[in-house]
């Protein structure tokens, strides 16, 4: 026992003197980073045309947003190819930034296929195609309050049987934020054809405002944010793996979709 005791008294002695030895600099050569162009485009029926170009910087590179002047972009549809114009600014809510926009209104119908075309003068061209999705209605918004005078939230809407169909969930507290309360992808593997409910925990307070929407989306959309959602998880998490962002452009990174979406508000009495 008094010889185990003594080598157990030793052992963190004995580390303690050789952890100087265990320390080396290690220097990684890094590939070389090569910017490519960054799109950002979401069609809205009645909206005019805008997206945000910008190009992708190295890790180590300093905070800011890498603009490209020089990026002319377009949007065609039925043979015709518009010009967005570069303009850079802030949207009406304040949470998107724009550089090329365009006064034509958006005029599509369920079916249409919108194109994007980006090119520089460096040679480098993004390309995409979005196929305008139907809305689907929020049929029902329902709410019930526990014994603590706390209210869950029940959304109710039909998915349209025969079809892999995609959405996105979002609500807000209060007509003005910009800081969404519950913001979600589902699928219809488990419900299709069926009256479809999305419930949440007893989060809610007497006269709370919520507003709801429910977005129809492509499946190059729902690929898109669950790759955006990885990726956040990922970063800094020694445990997780790289994840890389799944584009919906050739030629890029980033997403041109289009929004169907139904909203509905209301207040929790």
């Amino acid at each position: 026992m008094k010889r185990s005791l003594s080598i157990y008294f030793f052992l963190p002695v004995f580390l303690l003197a050789t952890a100087c030895d265990l320390e080396q600099d290690i220097e990684v050569a890094l590939p070389e980073h090569a910017p490519q162009l960054v799109v950002e485009c979401y069609l809205q029926q009645g909206k005019t045309f805008k997206l945000a170009v910008t190009e992708s910087a190295s890790y180590f590179d300093d905070p800011e947003l890498p603009l490209v002047p020089d990026a002319e972009a377009f949007i065609t549809h039925n043979g015709r190819r518009i010009k967005l114009t570069y303009n850079p600014k802030i949207g009406e809510n304040g949470t998107k930034y724009y550089t090329h926009s365009s006064t034509e209104i958006m005029q599509g119908k369920p079916g249409d296929i919108f194109g994007l075309e980006v090119f520089d003068k460096k040679g480098r061209k993004v390309t995409g195609f979005t196929k305008l999705l139907p809305t689907v209605s929020i049929e029902e918004v329902e709410w019930k309050f526990n014994d603590k005078e706390k209210a869950y939230l029940l959304t109710s809407f039909q998915d349209a049987p025969n079809v892999n169909n995609y959405y996105r969930y979002v609500t807000y507290i209060g007509k003005t934020s910009t800081k969404a309360d519950r913001d979600f992808t589902l699928d219809d593997d488990l419900t299709d054809g069926k009256r479809t409910s999305i419930g949440s925990a007893y989060d809610y307070s007497r006269n709370d405002t919520i507003v709801v929407s429910l977005y129809h989306i492509e499946k190059q959309y729902y690929d898109f944010l669950g790759s955006v959602d990885d990726a956040k998880s990922a970063n800094g998490n020694p445990f997780a793996q790289p994840s890389k962002i799944r584009s919906s452009v050739q030629g890029g990174i980033g997403i041109f979709t289009n929004l169907a979406y139904h909203r509905k508000t209301v207040i929790i009495k």
